[in-house]
């Protein structure tokens, strides 16, 4: 017959072995999810509503599961289990608040997927558009409501202009995008146009960029275009995408950007 006490003492023990095995399935399903949606076992409504979500609560119960096998370890000396906890603890708060993070940021944008910093003549894909035949987002820019969208969301997203010639300015296009390990899928230097397609590390999205150079006086100007293939909001990383080649634009050619001419 167990002695009073004994039941209750395995208990610590019991909440160690269950926060190690709900950190290890969070982090199996995580490792999961991505590759399963690239690898077309999974579409990307079940990847995104149901893998992610699980994924999220599992993170939620690490950081309560682990919380109390941290404590309650630690208080009775089971310093192995009590850093078992901590560890499912500490993994559960950081996947908690990335998923937070991402959850706030997508209610904060507005549900958009194609961006340009040009809204009233948006640069045109060309070698792209023959791979976008089979995308769910048509390659054609979806007009004026969006473009309303993204006055009001990104009024930072405007033309880059630089007093530079466009062929140094295109050379650094190039550069940037390959530097940023973008697939480049086109230059047409006389035209003034670079075609490149963007693949996200988790999901493997490929959003589409399109970069135009043209000739305004003394000025080189460029329009930059990223698009979405899937989904009907990218959650802000298109026009991320826009901002990050803008200053590694301006980086490359050492120059400061010139402002716009006063609207008469």
């Amino acid at each position: 017959m167990n002695e009073p006490g004994t039941q209750a003492s395995r208990w610590p023990t019991v909440f160690g072995w269950a926060a190690a095995l709900l950190l290890l399935t969070t982090l199996a399903l995580l490792a999961f999810t991505g590759p399963a949606y690239q690898a077309g076992m999974v579409d990307i409504r079940f990847a995104i509503f149901t893998l992610l979500r699980l994924i999220f609560f599992g993170a939620i119960a690490c950081v309560v599961v682990g919380a109390v096998a941290a404590v309650w370890n630690w208080r009775r000396a089971a310093r192995g289990w009590a850093l078992t906890g901590a560890v499912a603890l500490v993994a559960g708060l950081a996947l908690s608040l990335h998923f937070l993070s991402w959850m706030q940021t997508a209610r904060s944008v507005p549900p958009i997927h194609d961006i340009s910093t040009d809204l009233e003549t948006p640069p045109e894909f060309v070698d792209i558009a023959p791979l976008r035949a089979d995308a769910p987002n048509p390659v054609e820019h979806p007009g004026e409501e969006v473009a309303g969208q993204q006055r009001e969301a990104y009024p930072d997203l405007v033309p880059i202009r630089v007093a530079t010639p466009r062929e140094q300015v295109f050379a650094a296009a190039v550069a940037v995008v390959e530097r940023a390990g973008w697939e480049l899928v086109a230059q047409a230097p006389g035209e003034g146009r670079i075609e490149a397609t963007d693949t996200t590390f988790y999901f493997g999205f490929k959003d589409d960029v399109v970069i135009r150079l043209r000739r305004e006086g003394e000025l080189t100007v460029v329009d930059v275009r990223s698009k979405s293939r899937v989904g009907g909001s990218d959650v802000g990383t298109n026009a991320a995408r826009i901002r990050d080649f803008r200053e590694a634009l301006l980086r490359q050619l050492d120059v400061d950007p010139v402002d716009p001419p006063p609207v008469a």
